[in-house]
């Protein structure tokens, strides 16, 4: 295992498991095909496990499918389920939980897989974890400002740059705040429109069953606008949030472009 973020203390995160999804449950029923098209790896005992790929740039091209998944935990995985996996060729598994998370809900890791460590919200306020149980406006916007965010996001990034022999896994607990900001974050990069980030976004409330206004289990579309705004706030756009912020060189992005668009 590696950590690649500062721990966090358990007193900062108590109750983060309900604000981000029940820690022990297991996958729900698949959404409708028309919703999701190829996307989900169905999985029964993970979350909200679906490819990245699949989505058209603004330029035309296409995200290439088999090289980035997002996904729930991983502590309820079955043994078809890391089978799958292993199928996919997941080589990275990057885990975007804090130690409190990690402690209630070990990852199972594919075989074959190098499991990571990338705490984002570790370091986040106290004010701004305790706010996640009501709302997601100040957790996304820690996505932009905690210390050792930008950090976390960004070695997800650089692991899918850098690994040439197969796919990377990332998640959160529930996979719909920070994994579903790291997604944003990619699409983004690789060319994808607002609308359709937001859409991929949003299938998460699908994926988790959620009731409309559903805080707990559910994702908004505000809550990642605040992200992006805070982005923009912070460094003035989001190219610079990207250079700035998450420190990908010129020849990152175009790495990765080359490797994800066809």
């Amino acid at each position: 295992m590696t950590r690649r973020a500062v721990r966090t203390p358990i007193a900062l995160v108590a109750g983060l498991a309900v604000a981000f999804g029940p820690a022990a449950g297991v996958a729900l029923a698949d959404p409708p095909a028309a919703s999701v098209f190829e996307r989900s790896l169905t999985l029964h005992g993970v979350q909200n496990a679906r490819d990245i790929g699949g989505y058209r740039t603004v330029d035309g091209k296409t995200v290439r499918s088999g090289l980035v998944y997002r996904t729930g935990q991983l502590n309820n995985a079955t043994p078809a389920d890391l089978a799958e996996l292993s199928n996919r060729q997941v080589r990275v598994v990057d885990d975007l939980r804090t130690v409190y998370e990690r402690a209630l809900g070990p990852d199972k890791i594919p075989a074959g897989a190098t499991a990571n460590w990338d705490d984002v919200i570790g370091q986040a306020p106290p004010e701004a974890l305790v706010s996640t149980l009501t709302g997601g406006d100040s957790l996304y916007r820690a996505f932009i400002t905690a210390p050792g965010a930008n950090q976390a996001f960004a070695s997800v990034l650089h692991d899918i740059i850098g690994t040439t022999d197969g796919a990377v896994l990332f998640h959160c607990t529930a996979g719909k705040d920070r994994t579903g900001w790291t997604a944003a974050v990619l699409l983004t990069l690789l060319g994808v429109d607002r609308d359709t980030v937001t859409q991929d976004y949003l299938l998460s409330n699908i994926y988790r069953n959620a009731a409309p206004n559903d805080t707990i289990n559910g994702v908004q579309k505000s809550w990642l606008d605040t992200a992006f705004a805070q982005a923009d706030q912070t460094y003035g756009s989001f190219d610079n949030y990207v250079r700035e912020g998450l420190n990908l060189t010129a020849a990152d992005i175009t790495t990765l472009k080359t490797k994800l668009l066809a």
